[in-house]
């Protein structure tokens, strides 16, 4: 598989070769035909990465206050790490695709293997695509027309939004590739329609369509060309499809629109609003999101629950279908919009003339018709390198914490790492490169079951960390799984009897803070006293969105459970001791308050009579440290904020260890368990530690949710 990828940080467009995506239930493999590149969005992004750091940051004023304040909680070097991390993250681009269905995941019924589909895929050979986010092609339809059906259903959510009807005068501010679609789109729903744009050439082609025009640049004013086009009497509706720092098309949309008018965004213009423009006529502004009704909504795109047809007539779905309905009936056209055209392995050639021609429209990408290609699962990356160590790994999983920590704390460690296996293939090529992985793989079972390979590390969704874990330990491998263990009761029993069947294999969970420079020294400071210890460990966990996937119960598990678990081993850790009794209490339910499960308190007791609590609250302020550690025992205290500055009040020869970075022992912990393996030692953290955290990290959670009840 090749697919285009946008690098944020150098600004370089490439093409790179993966392996290709891994089907799963509710999606589409597709076998691409062709590709819209979408000329403002792509244009964007490329001048955006070729953009200095400097102007980067002038761009995103939001985005510099994030790092500013995470400077002030984590330290500089930490934060550039993070933004340097950040920007050398690759991007997809592209998101209007139409191909062959090449393989059908489960739990879909109304797609079969070569229907001839569209999709919100991007630029690449071969897609994999959520149910949800394709639809079907009429027979009559080709596929050059048939790949700006995604763009236009952008126009068409705009139009959805303004509610035209049969003779209303409408305005088109920015008579780009979406804004000619929208056009279209009017003159079919019976609207007179007046296209504003500064380009002689797209005016031109809306003109064509039978809409009137203004040009600006050729001294027209738009708003006296609005009023002239309506009669004096006011347009009954704008939609800017414009692209601008400008907030000159909003106030121009306002002062041609008539009392009561609508004026939606669908491009991308400046807000800055003149309140008496709006006051006076009592004029609606909305911004239209995306292709329409489920756009950026987890449960519908990626989980396949639709919204039922009586309550929402027209979801982004539905939308792609109107499109190719209109198309199939010669209402929509979009041939006269085809600038150019580029074989797919010249799409580089394809982002110059992007880059150059501010002109260009319709640039479609084509593919070569490769018929029962087999999937190409495995792509070499490196030649092997000489190294020592007996510890030959496969990485499941190379997101964010993934490819930014953990894999390369195991490179620091020295481990070999042969095999990284991610399901869309990409993030497998491009970490693994990096890194010196051998290779990159979408295909886990022949990973887990290679014989080269004797170590797995699990950096998956929560809900997959269980039954990874079972098959590596089946398959004789040493398992190292960022947290959780588990997510319910079930998973938990079932990774504790399939560890009892493993013979001498070690079993690790990613508690990486036991490892912390400033943990150690707390640990050999407390080792001497026998007194029961009080702990208060705070965390300013921050706000997720209540439908990000660790807060969905079935497959993050919720933050307790992924998060806050590091807390409970860290408490257990520093007290030395087992775990006797477990009280939890939550923020009560509130209408102000969306999620309450992650404003917790949780009370530990230990059996040497030590307690302990974790405030564990997404309630805080960023610009406050996010941990901070506490222990009082016999006249003495030490204190760890933030993982950068431990203070002792007390003890005897110290009084502070402070550190330049952040460290939260990551790198060690990587380092002791691959010293482990080559060493035949116990692992860093006996089992049945990692067990009773885990068993009482549930235990919280049941205790939470029956506060519910």
């Amino acid at each position: 598989m090749k697919q285009i990828l946008q690098h944020m940080g150098n600004g370089e467009t490439s093409i790179i070769e993966a392996p290709e995506p891994q089907n799963k239930a509710g999606h589409l493999v597709i076998e691409s035909s062709v590709s819209l590149i979408s000329v403002g969005t792509e244009r964007m992004l490329v001048d955006f990465g070729k953009a200095s750091l400097i102007d980067k940051a002038r761009q995103q004023p939001d985005k510099v206050k994030m790092v500013l304040d995470k400077i002030q909680t984590d330290g500089v070097f930490t934060t550039l790490d993070a933004v340097k991390s950040k920007l050398a993250q690759p991007l997809p681009l592209g998101y209007c695709h139409v191909g062959n269905v090449k393989s059908v995941g489960d739990n879909i019924s109304n797609f079969a293997i070569g229907d001839r589909v569209v999709s919100n895929g991007p630029h690449a050979d071969v897609v994999r695509v959520a149910k949800h986010l394709s639809a079907k092609i009429p027979d009559n339809v080709d596929d050059e027309s048939a790949a700006f059906t995604v763009l236009a259903s952008i126009g068409l959510q705009g139009i959805r939004l303004v509610k035209p009807t049969l003779g209303e005068h409408i305005v088109v501010i920015g008579a780009g590739l979406i804004g000619l679609l929208t056009i279209q789109l009017l003159m079919a729903n019976g609207c007179r329609v007046l296209a504003v744009d500064f380009d002689n050439e797209k005016l031109a082609l809306a003109q064509q369509f039978g809409a009137e025009i203004c040009n600006p640049s050729a001294g027209e004013d738009p708003v006296s060309s609005g009023l002239a086009f309506s009669r004096q009497q006011g347009v009954d509706a704008v939609i800017i499809t414009a692209s601008t720092s400008s907030s000159d098309p909003v106030s121009q949309a306002a002062n041609m629109s008539r009392k009561r008018g609508r004026i939606v965004l669908v491009g991308v213009t400046g807000l800055t609003l003149n309140r008496s423009e709006f006051y006076e006529k009592e004029l609606s502004f909305q911004v239209s999101c995306s292709y329409g009704p489920g756009r950026y909504d987890d449960n519908y795109e990626s989980q396949g629950q639709d919204y039922p047809i009586g309550f929402v007539r027209w979801t982004e779905q539905r939308n792609f279908t109107a499109i190719l309905d209109m198309m199939s009936l010669g209402k929509l056209n979009v041939k006269p919009l085809i600038s150019h055209r580029y074989l797919f392995d010249k799409a580089l050639d394809a982002y110059q003339e992007l880059s150059e021609n501010k002109s260009a429209l319709g640039i479609l990408l084509t593919y070569p018709t490769v018929e029962n290609s087999p999937p190409i699962t495995h792509l070499t990356l490196n030649s092997p390198s000489a190294t020592k160590s007996s510890v030959t790994m496969g990485f499941i999983g190379a997101g964010n914490y993934a490819s930014r920590v953990l894999i390369p704390a195991f490179k620091a460690a020295d481990a070999c790492l042969h095999s990284l296996a991610t399901s869309t293939g990409i993030n497998s090529v491009i970490h693994g490169k990096n890194n010196g992985f051998l290779q990159a793989t979408t295909d886990t079972d022949a990973m887990l079951n290679d014989e080269t390979i004797n170590t797995v590390a699990i950096v998956t969704q929560h809900n997959s960390h269980a039954g990874f874990i079972n098959k590596a330990l089946d398959n004789k491998k040493h398992v190292f799984v960022e947290k959780p263990l588990a997510i319910n009761q079930s998973q938990h029993d079932s990774v504790i009897s399939q560890y009892k069947k493993s013979e001498k294999q070690l079993l690790m969970v990613g508690f990486n803070r036991r490892f912390a420079p400033q943990i150690i020294k707390m640990k050999q400071l407390l080792s001497g006293i026998s007194a029961p210890k009080s702990f208060i460990i705070t965390v300013n966990a921050g706000v997720i969105p209540v439908n990000h996937w660790t807060q969905n119960p079935e497959v993050g598990g919720g933050r307790i459970l992924g998060e806050a678990c590091h807390f409970i081993d860290l408490m257990r850790h520093l007290a030395s001791s087992k775990i006797v009794s477990i009280q939890a209490h939550k923020m009560g339910n509130d209408t102000a308050v969306a999620v309450c499960d992650d404003k917790v308190a949780i009370i530990l007791g230990f059996e040497d009579g030590s307690f302990g609590t974790i405030h564990y609250l997404a309630n805080g302020s960023a610009s406050f440290p996010k941990e901070r550690i506490e222990v009082f025992v016999e006249g003495k205290v030490l204190q760890l904020d933030n993982f950068r500055k431990l203070t002792g009040y007390g003890f005897k020869g110290f009084k502070k260890m402070h550190l330049w970075q952040q460290d939260k022992g990551q790198k060690a912990c990587a380092k002791a368990f691959v010293d482990a393996i080559e060493n035949g030692k116990p692992s860093p953290i006996p089992a049945d530690e990692l067990f009773e955290v885990s068993q009482a990290t549930l235990d919280v959670v049941h205790l939470l949710e029956n506060k519910n009840k």
